[in-house]
């Protein structure tokens, strides 16, 4: 199975295209969209919406995110977390909180294996000939390795998140997303403990509120949910 989301939008034929590649490499793998309503160009975006519903997806799922403003310039990733899911993106942040949320990386190579990638390689449509086709190949067993070189786990690209500025009598956050039930996502800071570095920010929801939380035993996202307005 793969879980697919983009900023690619509806009106064109561009989510269709990576549709056909994937079946095309593993006609037996369903694909489900997660959402290619991302705002353009807005990787901290995509990035919150994948680590938010990586808690309801098989376990077996490869995830394959693409919201890539640099697209051609930023390597191609192929990554396995901690407790064994495959991620598949560009390397500009959008995959940071979901391994994060998944005990972190223990392996990751960047794409560039001719065999497991479509010729030639389009500068501005990577996710057709390089990350759709690693997503299929992954969900057809190939090993990770064999998608291309291996990368210093340090050199990853990780997100940038804005940080909460707390004055006597004053807490400033930055909302990060109003969705359309009018519930605001910001960030939030907990100034009676501060977990461990990788789970440094929690999560909450006011009641009402839709969208998914996480179930026991895994991390929370790095938001907090306030509803109606900013």
């Amino acid at each position: 199975m793969i879980v697919f989301l983009s900023d690619f939008g509806y009106r064109n034929e561009w989510v269709g295209i990576c549709h056909a590649v994937i079946d095309r490499i593993a006609p037996g793998s369903p694909v489900i969209d997660l959402s290619h309503g991302i705002p353009p160009l807005d990787v901290r975006a995509g990035a919150l919406l994948l680590a938010d519903s990586l808690p309801f997806l098989r376990d077996d799922a490869v995830a394959l995110a693409v919201v890539d403003p640099s697209v051609g310039r930023d390597r191609d990733l192929a990554v396995r977390t901690g407790n064994g899911r495959l991620l598949v993106g560009p390397d500009n942040g959008i995959l940071d909180p979901a391994w994060q949320a998944m005990n972190g990386v223990v392996q990751a190579v960047s794409i560039t294996s001719q065999k497991y990638t479509l010729r030639p390689v389009a500068p501005s449509f990577h996710a057709r000939a390089v990350l759709a086709p690693a997503a299929a190949h992954l969900a057809q067993g190939v090993a990770l390795e064999d998608l291309g070189d291996p990368i210093d786990l340090d050199t990853l690209v990780r997100l940038s998140m804005p940080e909460v500025n707390v004055e006597r009598g004053r807490i400033e956050r930055e909302v990060l997303d109003l969705n359309r039930f009018g519930t605001s996502s910001s960030t939030f800071a907990d100034r009676t403990s501060r977990p461990p570095a990788s789970t440094d920010r929690s999560a909450s929801r006011s009641r009402g509120s839709p969208g998914p939380s996480s179930p026991p035993g895994y991390p929370r996202m790095p938001t907090s949910m306030t509803r109606g307005g900013v």
